[in-house]
């Protein structure tokens, strides 16, 4: 929830810009870590979903370890206070250079995509005279309910190995003496807000894990991956996931023996309602069948409600602020809704097609979004957007990369 003060500060300042809430990310990372310690669960960062200095360092400082998906992600995480012994490297498409980066660097597991890929690491490890821990990706064909974009559990999509290329995996275990065989690793999915899938998950990891013990392939790491998802539509009302429910569906259906070690690898869950974009109106394109805000953000700051069809909440700070200085000319109009009087100076609530200035049809955040009537110059926030806002920017149209502003 965004105050005058921060109205305030805001336009003081050159936008658009991110604006991390410091103290919010603070107590997602506490609820998650406590959340997880109940049941000794071990939680990656997952590196893609924000790296921005200062948010990482906070995570890291909770000891949280980091799933990374290349070989610069290793490196910041490395390179940022994370323990080598807690990362992680997945990806479907890992170089030579970045597998010796990280062979290098003696990070805690590779987690492996096909049986092609354990030869290669086999190959490098062996080369430096070194023993490379791999866990195996697995494809548990598992329907995450999410968009299908984001979906990577299923047997269309390029991830991890399929269930039927298992006993190659278990021929090439044995005959690759440069690889210690930690576990098995799942990701399905992004943004899964249906615990349920969770459950159906579990159920096919108690199996999968049964088949490699029954072929003497012992399993010390169950990896299962991240995707949980967050609330776009009521950030304020939902502002830090519900950590314990979603551990608590592992620890009540995961077969998990003595031993063995649980871990996930949650991204977008820490860190996505710590920020949100901040843009000016440029221009106001009033038309007959469309009303047009044309920000200075655009899909080169924020491109996922143009590449996933995604929904963000978007308010006109400027314009609620006119509203609650006008409250006094509030009244209803003849079908009872409240609207603003003329006689304030405000319009009532006018749909707009909320836009970017990038010079593509696509550069648009929402259509039809209920403002109040607004102006050039009044600021614009798009909520939830410290996952894959930031870390996806772009240079397109040769435009600025725009600063981070934080709460602090």
């Amino acid at each position: 929830m965004f105050n005058t003060n921060i109205l305030t500060r805001f336009n003081n300042l050159e936008t658009p810009f991110y604006y991390y809430d410091l103290d919010l990310l603070a107590q997602t990372l506490q609820a998650c870590a406590y959340a997880s310690a109940q049941y000794n669960f071990h939680v990656h960062y997952a590196m893609k979903a924000n790296f921005n200095p200062k948010v990482i360092d906070k995570i890291q400082s909770y000891g949280f370890g980091a799933d990374c998906v290349s070989g610069g992600e290793v490196k910041a995480a490395i390179e940022h206070g994370f323990d080598k012994g807690k990362v992680v490297f997945a990806g479907v498409g890992k170089s030579d250079k970045e597998i010796n980066e990280a062979l290098d660097r003696e990070i805690f597991c590779f987690n492996v995509e096909s049986v092609q890929e354990l030869q290669i690491i086999n190959d490098l490890a062996k080369a430096k005279n070194k023993t490379a821990s791999v866990a195996i990706r697995i494809n548990p064909n598992v329907d995450a309910h999410t968009h299908h974009f984001i979906t990577t559990g299923l047997e269309e999509n390029k991830f991890g190995v399929n269930t039927w290329e298992l006993p190659a995996v278990a021929e090439a275990l044995g005959q690759l003496p440069n690889l210690q065989f930690l576990g098995i690793h799942f990701h399905i999915g992004s943004q899964i807000t249906d615990l349920s899938v969770y459950k159906n998950l579990c159920v096919r990891v108690n199996e999968l894990q049964q088949w490699f013990e029954e072929r003497n392939l012992p399993i010390k790491v169950l990896n299962l991956g991240g995707g949980l998802g967050v609330d776009y539509y009521e950030p304020d009302e939902n502002p830090i996931c519900d950590f314990a429910s979603y551990f608590k569906v592992f620890n009540d259906f995961l077969n998990v023996k003595p031993g063995q070690e649980v871990h996930f690898e949650l991204g977008r869950a820490l860190v996505a309602q710590s920020a949100s974009l901040v843009s000016r109106v440029l221009y106001v394109k009033n038309g007959i069948k469309k009303n047009f805000l044309i920000l200075d953000a655009g899909m080169t700051e924020l491109i996922r409600p143009m590449l996933y069809q995604a929904y963000h909440v978007i308010e006109n700070l400027s314009g609620k602020e006119r509203v609650k200085n006008q409250e006094s000319g509030i009244k209803n109009d003849e079908s009872g809704k409240e609207v603003l009087s003329p006689e304030s100076g405000i319009l009532s609530l006018i749909k707009y097609d909320v836009v970017g200035p990038i010079c593509e049809s696509t550069d648009c955040f929402r259509k039809d979004v209920e403002l109040p009537e607004s102006y050039r110059g009044d600021i614009i926030v798009v909520r939830t957007a410290g996952a894959y806002g930031e870390v996806m920017a772009s240079g397109y149209n040769l435009r600025d990369r725009v600063q981070s502003v934080y709460s602090e």
